[in-house]
């Protein structure tokens, strides 16, 4: 394509991908300018998402022009000139990072974080900051400072959380993709619940400096994209793997998927059940070995109790560490104290070593010591002693509630928004890489996610699975 058949900025599709979007302004089809300036179009177009906190527009478009001055002299980065999101509990240098929370609402950093770092290293731009849950403590996407975000595929419904921003503003078209965090499952329940694909890292792979934590134990960053290929691409990026992408193979003959149906399907909306039979048995079809296994009649709550005893337990040291060591110039104890009432007591209650939910040291290190190197056995021998490829579920019980119920039902059974993490909750604990991809649209037109999850440091091998899997479900179609 010539220089004069260059695609105008309204003429930019709007599902280009990560890898799509570079190779097409790399092949000098598509300008670093045109396609921000689309996308900052759709920014304007569906701010009310409320899907980010902070876009810098002239920082984008003066960003972009930069890449497509390095492109014109010969340079071929592998993500030049394509916008991301970052979630906004990310360190941006000369961009402000609120953590979610008012108190930090005009604080800028000087440094950013590592995993931000790597993108810009390999040509990408932060196109903003993505809302999010207060210092990533939910599911449902609420903030009481800078929005609700809503989920594109139904205002009126969560999108999930706590990377709440950043799976609504891929789901919309607003960014390719966007970095998230994961700590029970922030990144896979927006993944799921908005309809794109969510990639947890095995815990420990990618870098976490100058990432707000909950619990260092469990933490991860991550990322939200609308295929597992720009998923694969950014993991390699940021860990440095330059070795080639895997061969295009689209079939799963050979393939051997577990699924636990008394851990993962005893409480679970109809449609989704009925959407995960019909992908187990398009799975089957495509040559893929499928088989049922039980993880032992309280794994739930050996899960359970281990991962969110790490979770509250390791929070106030973890926040206190990173606010010092990144120059944040608020304390712990004034972040407690501006937080909404709800979550402001359930720190007071869990968090605080004075609460009355506070976890002992000694009950801290038996979860440590004892309960994690269990549910890790656990699911450590489903892909050696069994010798399984993945294990299956869906990633969340139901589709998405909506956004003014408080508490909902799941086959007839009261719950609140924990239930949306029952399913990612193990998996987070043992530490283990995770993917969540759209299954389907439900009959209320919602988005339904199956999570894979792979062997612990296999991540390369699962994103490839799971690559292939994309390949027999094929892609949801974009929110009207």
């Amino acid at each position: 394509m010539q220089e004069n058949e260059l695609m105008r900025d309204d003429q930019v599709p709007a599902e280009l991908g990560v890898a799509a979007a570079a190779a097409a302004i790399r092949d000098g089809d598509l300008t670093a300018e045109s396609y921000a300036t689309a996308l900052l179009r759709n920014a304007r177009r569906y701010a009310d998402l409320h899907s980010f906190i902070t876009v810098d527009e002239s920082a984008v478009l003066a960003a972009a022009e930069d890449a497509d001055k390095a492109r014109a002299a010969g340079a071929s980065a592998p993500l030049l000139g394509v916008p991301l999101g970052v979630k906004d509990s990310y360190t941006t240098r000369g961009l402000r990072t609120t953590l979610g929370v008012k108190t930090l609402e005009t604080h800028t950093p000087a440094e950013d974080a590592d995993v931000v770092a790597a993108l810009k290293n390999a040509g990408g731009i932060v196109f903003g900051k993505n809302n999010l849950v207060e210092m990533s403590f939910g599911l449902t996407g609420d903030n009481k400072r800078f929005g609700q975000v809503k989920n594109p595929y139904g205002r009126d419904h969560v999108p999930g959380g706590s990377s709440s921003g950043a799976g609504a503003s891929v789901a919309a078209r607003i960014v390719p993709a966007a970095l998230g965090g994961d700590t029970v499952g922030s990144i896979r329940v927006p993944a799921a619940l908005s309809g794109v694909v969510g990639f947890k890292p095995t815990t420990g792979r990618w870098p976490g400096r100058g990432i707000a934590p909950i619990s260092p134990t469990l933490d991860t960053p991550g990322v939200l994209a609308r295929n597992v290929e720009d998923c694969a691409l950014i993991d390699r990026i940021v860990t440095g793997n330059a070795a080639a992408p895997p061969a295009d193979r689209t079939d799963l003959k050979g393939a051997r998927f577990a699924y636990a149906p008394r851990q993962y399907l005893s409480l679970i909306d109809p449609a989704v059940e009925a959407q995960f039979t019909l992908t187990l048995q398009r799975l089957r079809d495509a040559g893929a070995e499928v088989a049922e296994i039980d993880l032992g009649e309280d794994f739930s709550a050996l899960a359970d109790r281990l991962t969110w005893n790490l979770f509250f337990r390791e929070t106030r040291q973890a926040v206190s560490e990173f606010l010092h060591q990144n120059d944040f110039p608020v304390s712990f104890d004034e972040i407690h104290r501006e937080l909404k009432p709800q979550l402001k007591e359930t720190w007071s209650q869990l968090v605080l070593p004075s609460g009355p939910g506070h976890l002992s040291r000694e009950a801290y290190e038996t979860t440590l010591s004892v309960d994690r190197p269990e549910l890790q056995r656990r699911l450590g021998e489903v892909f050696t002693h069994r010798g399984f490829d993945a294990l299956l579920f869906p990633t969340t019980p139901c589709t998405a509630p909506l956004i003014d119920h408080r508490s909902f039902t799941i086959a007839g059974a009261e719950v609140g928004e924990l239930i949306l993490a029952k399913n990612t909750v193990p998996t987070s604990g043992a530490g283990l890489p995770g993917i969540s991809i759209p299954m389907g649209l439900a009959g209320n037109g919602l988005p339904t996610g199956l999570e894979i999850d792979g062997a612990h440091g296999q991540d390369s091998r699962l994103l490839d699975l799971a690559r292939r899997v994309e390949a027999i479900l094929g892609k949801l179609p974009a929110p009207a």
